[in-house]
């Protein structure tokens, strides 16, 4: 009851030992309030604890050198869940509808990302392809530039930078925004070049301090609002793009099991 959130990191025999009992009194008492066992009971726990601000920790912290890692697990969730935390708070419904509306109208959609930001933009395109958007996905700088340029009326660009100051991004996007395509851009939280380039601005949570420096809750809050994108677009085109969610993921699992037979 003290601290709950140390429990869901511990085993059952270390829970034990620091109550002074034995593991299979935490197993009756888990099964006394009708949860399966004890992991059963971390999971539930978890939950509510994930589901309740005041009870658990969703401020920043820094990892301290030397720390144990089980306060470095605490450290990074905490971190994690505050980003997403902050993130939800900080999106504009307007602008988020915008950006899905655009994206399924699009005949064509670029994504562009240089280092960090490369990842999320290959995990959007994953996602896009299996429900048949025309869709690249560029990190080469170069390429982004080439690709932006034959864009057009009815296309769009999502450029993707933490800093919202990646020149070649911001060029890549400029050049898209030139050539008639709708342009979005996904940003730390402020005023930033790519933002106030974009006809659609998305922002995450914008703090990246010490050693949490590393793009690690950044790239978490991205990808946040990533999965938000592509469920809206799959909510409002469900009957379009749920088949071909399944056939791909159909055809998948056929030609895995074609390889592995052979």
């Amino acid at each position: 009851m003290q601290d709950p959130n140390s429990v869901i990191h511990l085993g059952i025999t270390e829970l034990a030992n620091l109550c002074g009992i034995s593991p299979s009194t935490i197993t009756r008492f888990c099964k006394t309030f009708h949860f399966k066992g004890f992991p059963d009971f971390k999971m539930k726990l978890a939950g509510e604890l994930a589901n309740n601000p005041h009870s658990a920790e969703t401020h920043y912290q820094d990892v301290i050198a030397g720390n144990d890692l089980g306060k470095i697990v605490q450290a990074i969730e905490a971190n994690h869940l505050a980003s997403i935390t902050d993130t939800t708070r900080l999106l504009d419904m307007a602008q988020l509808k915008k950006a899905v509306d655009v994206l399924c109208a699009a005949k064509r959609i670029d994504l562009y990302g240089i280092a960090t930001s490369s990842i999320i933009a290959q995990d959007f395109y994953q996602k896009l392809v299996r429900i048949g958007k025309n869709c690249t996905a560029f990190a080469d700088s170069h390429m982004q530039i080439t690709a932006a340029s034959t864009l057009g009326a009815g296309d769009v660009a999502l450029a993707i930078s933490y800093s919202g100051e990646t020149p070649e991004t911001i060029d890549a996007l400029r050049c898209a925004k030139d050539s008639g395509a709708i342009t979005i851009s996904l940003t730390q939280y402020g005023n930033s070049q790519l933002a106030s380039l974009a006809d659609v601005s998305l922002f995450s949570s914008s703090l990246e301090e010490g050693m949490r420096r590393g793009d690690m809750a950044s790239r978490i809050a991205q990808l946040h609002v990533i999965d938000i994108l592509f469920t809206g677009m799959v909510s409002m085109e469900f009957h379009d793009y749920i088949p071909k969610l399944e056939s791909s993921y159909q055809n998948v699992r056929i030609y895995r099991k074609q390889r592995e037979g052979k």
